[in-house]
């Protein structure tokens, strides 16, 4: 009978110190997910939400805006996720702490998942679930090609918000305020 070798679970520190092959990845319950790199539009909308969220922080002094960062997101079977950008308050991540190399082991308030055209919406609604248990007060995923929003939070329906709708965060970036189209050109 042949023997089945199966791959040893990695924890959020040995993923961390695994060498950059070039690849893309994220840890989910202690095993490396590969995904491809993301088509123009993808990186068009990242930058967008990366600046227009990142201004209004910067502009407030409320925290930090960061993308492509790993945070680690579940532990015993570990999972570090990558969100296309987010926001951690200087309450999560104190002013004077300068990230270090290591992974985030706090949650950030607010995360921003921007659809690839190969995300499984399956694998996608799992990470948002994934973020909330963690932590993330909201989680907003962002859909190029049908240009809308969906917002999520623990406490409430999904809310979804089409071009010519606002986009509010009172209960983590009080006063901000930007139009979904802004988004998308």
């Amino acid at each position: 009978m042949p023997t089945v070798v199966r791959p040893r679970l990695l924890t959020a520190e040995e993923f961390g110190r695994l060498p950059d092959d070039g690849f893309p990845s994220e840890l989910v319950q202690g095993k490396i997910e590969l995904y491809k790199i993301t088509t123009p539009l993808h990186g068009l909308v990242c930058a967008n939400v990366a600046y227009v969220v990142g201004s209004f922080v910067k502009r407030h002094e409320l925290g930090r805006t960061f993308n492509r960062f790993g945070v680690i997101t579940e532990r015993d079977l570990d999972s570090v996720r990558g969100p296309d950008v987010a926001y951690c308050s200087y309450k999560r991540l104190p002013k004077r702490s300068r990230p270090k190399r290591d992974y985030l082991a706090v949650a950030p308030e607010l995360a921003f998942e921007v659809r690839s055209p190969d995300d499984l919406r399956s694998k996608l609604q799992a990470k948002v679930a994934e973020y909330l248990d963690a932590g993330v007060l909201v989680v907003c995923v962002v859909e190029p090609k049908d240009e809308f929003v969906m917002v999520y939070t623990p406490d409430a329906a999904p809310q979804r918000l089409s071009s010519d709708d606002l986009l509010k965060l009172p209960s983590v970036l009080p006063g901000f305020s930007v139009r979904i189209r802004e988004f998308f050109e």
